[in-house]
């Protein structure tokens, strides 16, 4: 059925309406990490800076160890990307080959876990990492990092490995190779589009992550980004608005960056998995 102008025309204003919806925060932040304290005070707020200024940059690097806390970051995020992706890839291999009742309740399993909330697992995690002595360090927060994203990097690259013709494996069986030698040799490289924005999506979502590194780093220099972004709120709840709009948007750029990058490739992997051979 053929979509007729008017419908189409909604459609498309339903969308802009989104759009705007979503870009609304940023734009927001961008003001206002450029304006001045007496803007930021004013009754009639602007959407553009009258007087733009580069103060609340360098006030935030002054008053918060902003370079650290990304350092801390960049090394929770990389690592729990890389490790859950060096996980995930034999294990979605052998999900998507073996379609076994176990293999389909593992996959029914990770679908479910997802809808877990922070809140119900935070106790028993405390608990364990304080048992393994890894509280407080960021070996302990990497470990939770790869836990917490390998239930969608598993998914995701399931789809990819079904994706992968079955009889490029065994052409290579045929030839004598076996299925550590089949899955590094001849099915990974063909996976390297989706390993790529597996990582990429693992490493997003730890750069952005906030609940469990502020509970689990208590050491100022061993806390992440998002967690030193709430070192500009006093006490009494009151946010010095131009730093902290300046730092949040310095923290924002990566990911922003990066899932620009990968969004194709992301939107590729899910439709990927949800296409059954």
């Amino acid at each position: 059925m053929r979509t007729s102008k008017g419908a189409r025309a909604g459609q498309y204003l339903a969308l802009l309406g989104y759009l705007v919806f979503l870009a609304f925060p940023f734009l927001w932040l961008i003001s206002t990490a450029f304006k001045p304290p007496r803007e930021l005070a004013s009754l009639h707020p602007t959407w553009i800076p009258r007087n733009p200024t580069l103060a609340n940059f360098r006030q935030a690097f002054d008053e918060q160890p902003l370079l650290q806390a990304a350092f801390n970051s960049l090394i929770a995020a990389s690592c729990a990307a890389v490790v859950a992706v060096l996980i995930a890839t034999p294990m979605a291999f052998v999900m998507a080959r073996h379609r076994t009742r176990l293999a389909k309740a593992a996959t029914g399993w990770v679908v479910v876990s997802q809808a877990f909330p922070f809140v119900l697992v935070i106790i028993p995690l405390f608990l364990v990492l304080k048992n393994l002595r890894l509280i407080n360090s960021l070996a302990g927060l990497v470990m939770v990092y790869v836990v917490w994203a390998l239930p969608f990097a598993l998914w995701m690259l399931v789809g990819y490995v079904r994706a992968v013709p079955t009889e490029l494996e065994e052409a290579a069986a045929v030839d004598g190779a076996g299925r550590v030698r089949t899955l590094v040799s001849i099915t990974a490289p063909l996976l390297a589009p989706g390993i790529v924005a597996t990582a990429l999506f693992a490493f997003i979502s730890a750069w952005n992550e906030f609940f469990f590194a502020l509970v689990l780093l208590k050491t100022p220099e061993k806390q992440t980004l998002p967690v030193v972004l709430t070192h500009f709120i006093g006490a009494e709840g009151v946010a010095d608005l131009g730093p902290l709009a300046a730092a949040a948007f310095l923290a924002t750029l990566p990911s922003l960056v990066i899932f620009a990058i990968i969004q194709k490739r992301i939107t590729g992997g899910m439709l990927t998995g949800a296409v059954k051979s």
